[in-house]
């Protein structure tokens, strides 16, 4: 195979332009942008490269690969010979350089990311190539998109033409390096470190293939020289393509993988035996936060912490996760966890859990199946909204410490993918979890479902009335579910399928419709009961004193009959005045009392195998048993009893 080509310009076999980078050194990074932009440090480049001219367009690409071709047009994007290819993974591009080598008979691969950003400033410091403000004349469609939501999509024409080559190219000759479409890099993602370096290449492993350069339907900001975007390699949509190197492969040994989060430190491998607390007993632990944390503006912890779920793993540890942002639709997004450890009576303080930079990561579930491994769902945008997110799933066999890599359940961005925590194993082996169907606060669930234990995942079909909806089994193999919105005769909907949810029964229920702020939780007891909470607005519950009164916040039910009737509710509070609370999230300040209990929260549980159930809102961690729930309020003349500490 010939080494690098003489001249400025090269034009190879398949007449691609590529335009000669010669070596030098710059500052990588920035001071003033996301904090994986940092330590700002200086690289030299070594040798010298070719770079395309151009991003790949769907004419090359296709040479490679005619199937493509029926993907022109997808979402409305990329129809013509000239645009840059869209739709297609890290893998398809390390391919098609493979394919390029062999038909030019010259090394071609993927840039390196130091590589990209070389060549991106093309000798300059400033936030853009062309200056620190990103030109106007060169916008398409640079917002904060929803597309292709159709509820949320705010202008009727957010398609825009992807052509190469149409502004001006930066000082060295390569023309749409600030937008168009993110371009696949070689690296894994991974943080920066100190001090100079020569030809990095980033880190030996990692979940995340490195993108550079933003794309159209994206805030400016995110077009900067330094800005780093990152993606499972698996991941292919309408906002990344990629440009080919023509150079040998970089001999740079890569960083070691990325230091491990406090949540994976320090936790025992010694899987617990825990007996059932005795029954008769009723049990109420003194709520505690379990959301600790120091926010900034900047990350890694934001000031909205919200939706969460949680499991117990096998050593008796609680691990909760939950989102961490500035705004919910906002590519800040990370997600963060916490432990509880078996013994101890405080949680951790937080750590990261998993972050694609700059990804949307709206909701998810956590869950121990019967060998001892976690299941981690989750969804991952496009960009930075939660209208265009896939599920991708991780295991974990040692308690939560060490994930499998991210894989995608189904490779369509869209609606009908925003995970729920209730993820359970059906009688027969059939795995669920329920999604929302839309991004507003009307338009419902659905149910995805696995025949394979969790190898290939598919869509119910049928759409639950109301979001959020928790979703638990019931006789006969039937599917139980409540949702937020979508009321029925001014009640929360309750919806049951008898086909696995390609279809749905709706009727009134007997608890008050919630709202903003406000999701439910439902699981099938150790006990053999239902579970229920959620929130109530005026809801009568009977005390110890005989009497019915309205009450205000987060209650719980039990079920005996499957769902038919839910006899017994109790208020989940302190039996005396607890005072004030923040409940974080949209909750905020609540006072906490014998007729008021915490008014909003994103609900999550799980039981414990000693019987306890595990209660967690946007902030805060209840903990009780069924005795506990089935047994009366006190009245508001009566004495406080039975709470405790674990």
């Amino acid at each position: 195979m010939q080494h690098l080509p003489d001249g400025s310009v090269y034009t190879n076999a398949i007449g691609m332009q590529l335009m000669r980078i010669e070596p030098g050194t710059y500052k990588r990074g920035s001071d003033s942008g996301d904090l994986d932009e940092q330590p700002v440090h200086q690289v030299r480049i070594s040798q010298p490269f070719y770079m395309g001219k151009y991003q790949v367009t769907n004419k090359e690409y296709e040479r490679f690969d005619p199937r493509h071709r029926e993907l022109r047009g997808k979402l409305g994007f990329s129809c013509g010979d000239d645009e840059a290819v869209v739709f297609v993974s890290w893998h398809e591009a390390v391919a098609y350089c493979r394919w390029l080598s062999e038909r030019d008979g010259r090394p071609y691969r993927l840039p390196t990311e130091a590589e990209w950003e070389y060549a991106c400033r093309a000798g300059t410091e400033t936030a853009y190539a062309m200056g620190e403000e990103f030109p106007r004349s060169q916008y398409r469609n640079q917002q904060h998109s929803w597309y292709p939501d159709p509820v949320k999509t705010k202008r009727e024409f957010e398609v825009v033409p992807l052509t190469v080559g149409e502004f001006p190219p930066n000082d060295w000759g390569l023309h749409d390096m600030h937008g168009n479409v993110e371009e696949w890099c070689q690296d894994w993602y991974g943080p920066y470190v100190e001090g100079e370096q020569t030809d990095p290449v980033g880190r030996v492993d990692g979940d995340f293939r490195v993108t550079r350069g933003g794309s159209h339907s994206t805030d400016p900001r995110y077009l900067r020289s330094a800005e780093r975007m990152a993606t499972l390699p698996e991941d292919k949509h309408w906002l990344i393509g990629f440009r080919v190197v023509l150079a040998e492969p970089v001999a740079t040994e890569p960083l070691p993988p990325a230091e491990p989060y406090p949540y994976q430190l320090g936790v025992s491998q010694t899987v617990i035996a825990q007996e059932p607390t005795e029954r008769g007993a009723p049990y109420f632990a003194p709520p505690r936060v379990y959301v600790k944390l120091e926010p900034s503006e900047r990350g890694p912890f934001f000031r909205h912490n919200h939706s969460p779920y949680v499991a117990e793993t096998p050593n008796g540890d609680l691990l909760a996760a939950w989102f961490t942002t500035n705004e919910e639709s906002g590519r800040e997004m990370k997600l963060v966890a916490s432990r509880l450890r078996y013994g101890s009576d405080s949680w951790d303080d937080a750590s990261l859990f998993w972050d694609a930079p700059d990804r949307n990561m709206t909701a998810g579930a956590l869950w121990l199946d019967e060998q001892g491994k976690l299941l981690h769902i989750t969804g991952l945008g496009a960009a930075g909204t939660w209208g265009t997110l896939v599920q991708v799933l991780r295991t974990s066999e040692d308690n939560g410490v060490t994930w499998s890599k991210g894989r995608i359940l189904y490779p369509e961005h869209g609606v009908r993918t925003m995970p729920i925590p209730s993820l359970f194993r059906m009688n027969d082996g059939t795995l669920v979890f329920s999604c929302d169907a839309e991004t507003g606060s009307t338009g419902g669930s659905t149910v995805w479902l696995s025949e394979d234990d969790g190898d290939s995942w598919f869509d119910g079909g049928g759409l639950i009335r109301g979001i959020h909806a928790p979703v638990a089994e019931i006789a006969g193999g039937r599917l139980l579910a409540y949702g937020r919105g979508d009321e029925v005769h001014g009640h929360m909907a309750r919806s049951i399928s008898s086909d696995r949810g390609k279809s749905w029964v709706y009727s009134e229920s007997e608890f008050d419709p919630i709202g903003m702020g406000q999701r439910a939780v439902m699981r099938r007891l150790q006990e053999g009961v239902l579970f229920m909470a959620s929130f109530a607005d005026g809801m009568e519950i009977q005390d110890r004193d005989g009497v019915r009164r309205p009450v205000q916040g987060l209650f719980a039910a039990v079920s005996l009959d499957d769902g038919e009737t839910w006899p017994y509710k109790r208020l989940v509070t302190t039996d005396e005045d607890g005072g004030k609370w923040d409940g974080g999230a949209w909750t905020g300040e609540f006072r906490m009392d014998r007729s008021h209990a915490e008014p909003k929260g994103y609900l999550a549980m799980v039981q414990a195998k000693n019987g306890l159930i595990h209660l967690l809102s946007s902030r805060i961690h209840y903990c009780f048993n069924l005795d506990w729930v089935m047994a009366l309020s006190p009245g508001l003349g009566g004495e406080g009893v039975e709470s405790s500490t674990d």
